[in-house]
């Protein structure tokens, strides 16, 4: 259908749609992976409720370096009114107010999805939200969202803050934990960098070496596209 094709054009997480040209044929990714640093907490959101609901699976890591327009102070206040919101004969039964940023993301993507509906509860059931990068996502290709990055749509000069260091002004207190967990896993990226880069330096030079003695195969190699 042509509403289909041009919501599969204008979204940048979407791969071309199906051949039949249904929305809901379209060769979807099995997991995608965002790494949600410096994206917009609202735009990053938006995006992640339409991808849902299309049928992709999304996995969100490093929320806890979500950015959030409005200096710290400003959003804490908002957050304090938000947890002023109780059930006056039984709290327990809600509203919820979580404090982890991964949480914090999840329900902000429920809001903008009919999670009542079945289709809406399918699509929330195809998100998670993790703070770090845990296993197996840090050996995983992660992608960004050009439309929610703070760098392309927040002036400069415009306060924000993370949503880690609002979680942890409002209780949550793993941070600490992620930041060392996140150090050792940067640490293990840059050993397996440094050692990729010496095996493709050492597989040039052997390329180098060897090509005078491919010059000779070269019209048998070429037909079979090893030239």
């Amino acid at each position: 259908c042509a509403a289909g094709s041009r919501s599969q054009q204008s979204s940048p997480l979407l791969p071309a749609a199906g051949k039949q040209g249904s929305l809901y044929s379209a060769k979807m990714e099995k997991i995608v992976v965002i790494d949600c640093r410096q994206h917009m907490l609202g735009r990053l959101a938006s995006v992640i409720a339409k991808q849902l609901l299309n049928g992709q699976h999304v996995v969100a890591v490093r929320t806890e370096a979500i950015t959030i327009s409005g200096g710290l102070v400003r959003q804490k206040m908002k957050f304090s009114r938000f947890l002023r919101l109780r059930m006056n004969t039984n709290p327990k039964k809600g509203p919820i107010h979580y404090r982890s940023p991964a949480r914090i993301l999840w329900r902000t993507i429920r809001g903008m999805i009919p999670h009542k509906t079945k289709r809406g509860a399918a699509a929330l059931e195809r998100f998670k939200a993790f703070e770090g990068v845990p296993p197996p996502y840090d050996k995983v290709k992660r992608a960004v969202v050009p439309d929610a990055l703070k760098v392309l749509r927040l002036q400069t000069s415009h306060k924000f803050c993370t949503l880690g260091k609002l979680a942890a002004e409002v209780g949550w207190k793993h941070g600490p934990t992620v930041a060392t967990l996140e150090e050792k896993r940067l640490s293990r990226s840059s050993e397996y960098y440094q050692l990729k880069k010496k095996g493709v330096q050492v597989a040039l030079k052997a390329k180098t070496a060897a090509a005078g003695e491919l010059k000779a195969l070269a019209p048998v190699l070429a037909p079979v596209g090893m030239a």
